[in-house]
């Protein structure tokens, strides 16, 4: 489960050390910490722990609750959307798999640092036949370039670090040992930042990929 706490002035959000899944206890976790951060403005440095950053949605837990499926989405949605306009600098520190939805919330992200020698980062909808919302589609579309975002999108290419970063996709790559640092490093110096302003800025630079999350249309 999530687990935020702080170092040195920086917020770190541990996803854990599962496959991290979307999971309705792991989103509630997820939204306490990301109250946490609102309430005591900080950078905010988001990894997993182990093998995978996130495989994104809990599809075990949607099978059996497929009446749920609307607001189940729409909190999805609503994590991501939120996560976009964080009134703080953020950024994917990304220490395994980032798969699917767990790939869009690295993306919602301001800036994203992977680990050179392991993971990937892949958008599988296409071979698992799940069409991406306007809401996903918006956010991934307005985070990467349109050649990055039709590679990633019609494909289900998986990205290692060194392909990802030649794309465009994260910014960085690190080795294992130095990617909380690198992460960090990132983020630190913009601490002290308003929040208030900073979140104005994100809320108009996003404002049409936030529109298109807050629209659950199955």
């Amino acid at each position: 489960m999530p687990q935020l706490t702080r170092v040195d002035g920086v917020h770190v959000l541990d996803l854990g050390d599962s496959e991290n899944r979307f999971s309705p206890v792991w989103l509630s976790e997820a939204e306490a910490a990301l109250d946490t951060v609102v309430a005591d403005p900080a950078p905010l440095v988001a990894l997993g722990a182990g093998k995978f950053f996130s495989n994104g949605l809990d599809l075990a837990w949607v099978m059996e609750n497929a009446d749920q499926l609307p607001a189940y989405t729409a909190r999805v949605q609503a994590l991501l959307a939120r996560v976009l306009t964080l009134p703080v600098p953020t950024v994917a520190a990304l220490n395994g798999h980032a798969f699917g939805a767990g790939a869009m919330l690295a993306l919602a992200c301001d800036w994203r640092v992977m680990r050179e020698d392991r993971g990937f980062f892949c958008l599988p909808e296409v071979d698992i036949q799940i069409p991406f919302t306007p809401g996903m589609a918006a956010l991934i579309q307005g985070k990467l370039t349109p050649r990055a975002a039709v590679d990633t999108m019609t494909t289900g290419r998986r990205f290692g670090g060194l392909e990802a970063r030649e794309a465009g996709i994260v910014d960085a790559v690190a080795a294992e040992g130095d990617l909380l640092a690198a992460a960090t490093a990132l983020v630190a110096p913009l601490a002290g930042k308003s929040a208030e302003t900073l979140g104005r800025i994100k809320a108009t630079m996003f404002a049409d990929s936030v529109s298109a999350l807050s629209e659950v249309d199955l």
